[in-house]
């Protein structure tokens, strides 16, 4: 007869383990484990902090004195404007400053619109930008040049017997106001040896009123075709008046009548 193999007898069954092994001992083990780093979450050092916050301070601090007000012509020593004039104290004690006249404004004007193309010289960009220094157009009447300002040019121009016509002059009429665009011509009419009468901002918009059905720039043709004339209203030719720094003429006394 067959007889059924006998089970091997389970040692320790029904044993409490934990009579047997230290449980203790084995979660030290575990504990003795290091954790997996993970990134973004230890907190930056303190000292880290501080040199940021003084890179952001000190620099702020000086783009705030040396960025020349982040105008164009704040750190170009040919573009920039003449320091304002001060005058003796007022009756407050305090100082008081001289208001600007048209031209240094106008100076000022130009350094930051005009000066990237016509150059601080005047002398302009051979073949591209043509020059304010002599031209017929600055020292003739202001009304070609007053038209050339407000409603802009394109196409070939020729100054001073020289061709340009690689470029366009933006209009200015959207963009600067009537006494500035009277300001700046007056500086461009008295600057670099050039000698026009001034222009108010009165005749400004006056050529303006009259330009107004005029939506396109100008070009050569429709400039020569314009009476080279003063605009209305203005100084007489040759009234730009005394430059910086010149001295008034005086008055004759007057002749004894015999």
């Amino acid at each position: 007869m067959n007889e059924e193999p006998k089970s091997p007898a389970r040692i320790g069954q029904g044993m409490d383990y934990g009579e047997q092994a230290d449980v203790q001992q084995v979660h030290a083990a575990v504990q003795r484990e290091k954790r997996e780093p993970r990134v973004g979450a230890e907190p930056l050092s303190i000292w880290l902090i501080a040199i940021y916050g003084l890179a952001v301070f000190f620099g702020g601090a000086y783009l705030g004195r040396y960025s020349g007000n982040f105008t164009g012509g704040g750190l170009d020593p040919m573009g920039a404007p003449p320091p304002a004039k001060k005058t003796a104290a007022g009756p407050g004690g305090g100082e008081q400053v001289a208001e600007l006249s048209p031209r240094d404004r106008g100076k000022k004007i130009f350094a930051a619109n005009c000066q990237t193309c016509h150059q601080a010289t005047g002398l302009g960009v051979a073949g591209q930008y043509p020059p304010l220094a002599g031209s017929e157009f600055t020292n003739g009447g202001s009304r070609r040049m007053g038209m050339i300002v407000l409603k802009g040019l394109q196409g070939p121009v020729k100054v001073k017997g020289q061709q340009y016509g690689s470029a366009v002059m933006q209009p200015w009429d959207k963009t600067l106001t009537d006494q500035k665009i009277a300001d700046v011509m007056t500086y461009e009419r008295s600057d670099w040896g050039n000698s026009a009468s001034p222009v108010t901002a009165e005749q400004i918009t006056a050529l303006r009123k009259e330009l107004a059905n005029h939506p396109e720039s100008f070009t050569e043709h429709d400039i020569l075709a314009a009476p080279e004339e003063d605009i209305p209203g203005g100084a007489p030719a040759g009234g730009a008046g005394p430059k910086p720094g010149a001295a008034a003429k005086p008055a004759e006394p007057p002749k004894p009548q015999g």
